[in-house]
């Protein structure tokens, strides 16, 4: 057999593995690591300015394609720690990422050594595994288990923390003989999809709730497929969404407090019947459970035994991968179709697209400063059907849920449960790595935007160009409008006179100098009339300098966003689209 480092093992592993990129920064425990990088070549490394925004690079990278696992990769002591947010977010939505560390040597490991922190105990809350390797011959074994849990069950993330004294062992290893061990997925039985279609067939107003395990199933044409096959509208969740076209006439729109329509939650409240499908009943989904699930029978589909009951317990639970249900629904359904055993659920779909042409909201506003709905609307316009969108949390990501149209899965990428701030610019750039060719165009507030912007530079180091729109509005806006229940407006402000910047009116950073000085393009708005030509210059700027740009608008300083505590009491502050005209980037022109 042939002898080599376990750090070239380790490396020979990952290539088998189907990894192609990695995004970190070295230092001095994880060097024997970049050294065998080095020496066997084969993988391509993005230099991160910060090991937290090379986590998120991962998760970007992962999310952007079926079948991707992202690979992060630091030194010892704070790099670990710096990942633990990335570790969470990923853990939080079902992705898998691979993070490496460096290590103290195995003789150190108890002596409080420089940088030597018990990285694996306080990752493992957050990973599928964490394991420090403590002998060189286990190196194979244990990145062989780590990417079989990472795409076994439930899909996650998982630490390997290696001793730098283990990195530089030799050890025996023949990759040619190397196989990635079997992936295990539970699956659905024919007896359990036969039983929830029956309850489905009793049901007058059934939904399918379609989840982010569609998604990461790959399923989503399985999903359409089913719908059409028995006429039953979907709700796609937030981490769902894409997973059937925005504009499909079975499309009844989003549910939930936040990132949600008011014709998706009034057709939920109609409903009396919901199959959810690799979804986790969120709490900004469901909200209330007693409200969400008040006249309803529900079917839960789920590839984690322990989520079938988690918040509410359905009246059925199948444990299952996405793809293994949907197979078999639609292998029943087509069967029952053809035996005419199908209800017709036109009139139900119809009714469902009704409330879609009743209830849109206003979109179309031409005030100065700019109100954040018409930055969305000149976003569906301006950017095709195949746009991937990136963005975590805050005003900007809920409103943008609220207005903006996805047509595909991987479309909306989302830091869904943990939404870390500063995750946006990072997640964007990993995105971009994994569809080079496409138009990826992240979304963020201005804070969002500050906590990670030193990560722009990677984007002009490496020629990684996309669109980043930051909505402006020099507030933390989410907070302040969570405070208004504490009758407070304290320490949200993030405006200021700024000396060097007389130009930007009070609103502070200078997003445009910064982005320019870490090697960026960047545009600034202050009229609406401006943004359809601003994010054109936008895409020319991207296609010759091959780096990102950024769309900076300069928004009115208070928006009140909808957004409630029930999906039977959400909080409207703008008013409804009467006319076409009133919401020209509508998917559905159902307004006369």
């Amino acid at each position: 057999m042939a002898r080599m480092t376990a750090a070239q093992a380790a490396v020979e592993i990952l290539k088998a593995e189907g990894v192609t990129h990695m995004f970190g920064l070295p230092g001095a425990a994880i060097n024997p690591f970049y050294s065998a990088m080095r020496t066997n070549g084969g993988l391509t490394h993005i230099l991160a300015r910060h090991v937290e925004g090379a986590s998120h690079m991962a998760e970007g990278y992962t999310r952007a394609k079926a079948g991707n696992i992202g690979v992060c990769i630091g030194t010892s002591g704070p790099a670990g720690t710096d990942m633990i947010t990335g570790l969470y977010s990923a853990s939080a939505d079902s992705i898998p990422i691979l993070c490496i560390t460096g290590q103290a040597p195995v003789s150190k490991l108890h002596k409080e050594d420089f940088q030597a922190v018990d990285i694996t105990s306080i990752a493992k809350p957050l990973t599928k595994m964490a394991m420090t390797v403590l002998e060189p011959a286990q190196v194979p074994g244990a990145f062989q288990q780590a990417f079989h849990l990472m795409r076994s069950g439930r899909p996650g993330p998982v630490l390997l923390d290696l001793p730098i004294d283990v990195q530089m062992a030799e050890i025996e290893f023949d990759i040619e003989t190397y196989q990635p061990l079997p992936v295990y997925k539970p699956s659905a039985s024919r007896a359990q999809i036969e039983k929830a279609l029956d309850l489905l067939q009793a049901s007058e107003k059934p939904l399918i709730v379609s989840g982010g395990g569609v998604i990461n199933a790959d399923a989503a044409e399985l999903l359409v497929e089913f719908a059409e096959l028995t006429g039953v509208p979907v709700v796609p969740t937030l981490m769902g969404w894409g997973s059937i076209p925005d504009d499909h006439e079975l499309t009844a729109g989003m549910v939930g407090l936040q990132t949600s329509h008011r014709y998706g939650n009034a057709t939920m409240l109609a409903s009396d019947f919901v199959l959810g499908i690799g979804n986790r009943w969120a709490n900004r989904h469901t909200g209330v459970v007693e409200s969400y699930t008040a006249g309803r029978t529900f079917v839960h589909v789920d590839i984690e035994p322990t989520q079938i009951g988690r918040v509410f317990a359905p009246d059925f639970g199948i444990v299952s991968d996405a793809k293994a249900a949907l197979e078999l629904f639609v292998e029943v359904a087509r069967e029952r179709k053809a035996a005419g055993q199908l209800k017709d659920r036109s009139a139900w779909a119809a009714s469902c697209q009704e409330r879609k042409g009743e209830l849109l909201r206003k979109t179309d506003f031409d005030n100065i400063p700019v109100k954040p709905q018409r930055v969305y609307q000149e976003m569906n316009l301006a950017f095709g059907r195949d746009t991937r969108y990136v963005t975590t949390i805050g005003l900007s990501q809920i409103q943008a849920a609220q207005m903006l149209h996805v047509y595909g899965p991987r479309n909306w990428i989302n830091a869904g449960q943990a939404g870390p701030l500063g995750w946006t610019l990072p997640a964007a750039l990993g995105v971009a790595t994994a569809d080079p060719e496409g138009t990826v165009v992240a979304l963020s507030g201005d804070y969002d935007f500050q906590f990670m912007i030193e990560e722009l530079a990677v984007g002009a180091q490496f020629q990684i160009p996309y669109i980043h729109v930051v909505v402006n509005n020099a507030y933390l806006g989410l907070i302040r409008q969570a405070q208004r229940n504490f009758d407070m407006d304290y320490h949200v402000q993030l405006s200021f006179e700024n000396v060097n910047a007389p130009e930007v009116n009070g609103y502070g950073v200078d997003h445009v100098k910064v982005a320019e000085g870490l090697g960026c393009k960047a545009i600034r708005v202050f009229d609406p009339s401006e943004l359809a030509g601003a994010f054109e210059q936008a895409k020319k700027l991207t296609a010759e300098f091959k780096v990102p740009v950024i769309v900076e608008v300069i928004l009115e300083r208070v928006t009140n966003v909808s957004m409630g505590t029930e999906i039977t009491n959400v909080n409207e502050f703008e008013p409804v689209a009467e006319r076409a005209s009133d919401a020209p980037s509508a998917i559905l022109n159902t307004l006369g």
